[in-house]
């Protein structure tokens, strides 16, 4: 049930690529409570997701940009705020993407250009978009940045390879830039989600044994991407107004076991 916690807000969601995409179940939530957005992601999803049609369905618009590119970031930041009206409430990371990963390279033998890639995309594009909402003095006060990361940040899932380093690093740099942020009175904190069933998640190698050792770990079982959009929402809202630095578990209790004995079969 919608209670209009976002009535009159407006910001921007990076990452929707297709109706699976935790970015479009935020971005539907977000417009469910009341606020407004625009759609990014970068040019190469035209040609795998259905972003256009996603946005149709909606009526928002997207604006195409390399998360990568500090010039394409200050043009998304500045057409958006035409689009919208106005400065911006929140803002949603939701990128990551490993080349050795997607071509099956075993950790003690990745490819070190691909890793800078990884890094690049998933990590210091989170740093490049606060530093060009920053110069652009482009959030409200007690506006709400947020990033999706993963436990692997802090323990290690093998098959995740160097996107455990990239999650680590995007996590250090909500917290650095959350505390610039906060003289300007925005927030910056990153949500750790369980293993999702996404296009992006069910590419990790042996990723529908990690997701059912993950919902067997955790008490109450994997958090859904629904579930998820919600509590992002929260974040976006006024209701969490002195939340901020934070890496904020949305796991079902996963990060708090240690050994569950449904995993043994008890």
């Amino acid at each position: 049930m919608a209670n209009n916690l976002l009535q009159g807000k407006r910001g921007i969601i990076f990452g929707a690529m297709d109706e699976d995409s935790l970015a479009w179940k935020i971005a539907l939530k977000v417009i469910e409570e009341g606020g407004d957005l625009v759609l990014t992601n970068a040019p190469v999803i035209k040609r795998f997701g259905s972003l256009e049609k996603l946005a149709e369905s909606v009526g928002k618009k997207i604006i195409y940009a390399d998360a990568t590119s500090v010039e394409e970031l200050d043009h998304l930041i500045t057409e958006s705020q035409e689009i919208l009206g106005g400065k911006l409430d929140f803002v949603l990371h939701a990128i990551g993407m490993s080349v050795n990963v997607r071509k099956k390279k075993e950790y003690t033998d990745l490819n070190y250009d691909w890793m800078q890639k990884t890094f690049d995309v998933s990590a210091i594009s989170f740093h490049k978009l606060m530093q060009c909402l920053y110069k652009a003095d482009a959030m409200n006060e007690w506006g709400s940045i947020v990033a999706l990361t993963y436990i692997a940040a802090q323990r290690t899932f093998p098959d995740y390879s160097e996107m455990a380093e990239s999650k680590s690093l995007l996590e250090s740099f909500a917290r650095s830039f959350g505390y610039h942020f906060a003289a300007k009175k925005v927030r910056v904190n990153t949500i750790s989600q369980s293993p999702t069933i996404t296009t992006a998640g069910s590419g990790i190698k042996g990723f529908d044994e990690f997701f059912n050792y993950a919902d067997k770990m955790s008490p109450l079982g994997n958090a859904s991407s629904e579930a998820c959009a919600d509590y992002t929402v929260s974040l976006f809202s006024d209701l969490t107004r002195m939340v901020t630095m934070q890496n904020l578990y949305h796991d079902g209790g996963f990060s708090n076991m240690g050994m569950n004995p449904a995993i043994l079969g008890m």
